[in-house]
């Protein structure tokens, strides 16, 4: 059964990429649902973890309310993404975008959804576009690449990839 597709779309006039439903005229289009359980995943607000340091310094640590109500034990949805929007463009930063990451798609590990999820964090190279591990003067600077490997338990491979997220402002 189909679900709608979510998907992320880049603005041609520079502006900050957003989400939403695609349209195969003459209506929504559809997928298997992985890719939308993939940003669903990792851009929808997880509650922060009582040590963790809220970006505006405030006492919200924002999350989805019924996950004060799981029907699994510590079960909760999204990502904690949304704690690195005004870090520094940083190694330690990377190091914990791929962490949250890994964090928010567990679940499809625990529920056989897939085999295997594989996250590479890092800087989009400006001239292969690619995400690199490491640093260099052709990286974007302020972006934060992401890209997502899940194998299904068929050993069918889907990627995706996010980048460009968090450009600075």
């Amino acid at each position: 059964m189909a679900d709608v597709r979510t998907v992320m779309f880049r603005p041609l006039d520079g502006a900050q990429p957003t989400f939403d439903w695609s349209l195969l005229p003459p209506s929504l289009e559809g997928d298997d649902g992985l890719e939308t359980a993939v940003i669903l995943s990792l851009f929808t607000d997880r509650r922060a973890e009582a040590d963790d340091v809220l970006p505006d310094g405030s006492d919200d640590r924002r999350g989805w309310w019924a996950d004060a109500f799981p029907d699994v034990e510590g079960d909760r949805i999204g990502s904690r993404l949304w704690l690195l929007f005004r870090e520094k463009d940083m190694r330690s930063v990377v190091n914990r975008a791929r962490e949250y990451c890994i964090e928010a798609l567990q679940w499809m590990l625990d529920e056989g959804v897939a085999s295997k999820v594989e996250v590479l964090t890092g800087w989009v190279d400006r001239v292969s576009q690619r995400v690199t591990e490491a640093k260099s003067a052709q990286s974007m600077p302020g972006v934060l690449g992401i890209a997502i490997a899940i194998t299904r338990p068929d050993g069918a491979t889907h990627k995706f990839r996010f980048d460009k997220f968090w450009s600075q402002q």
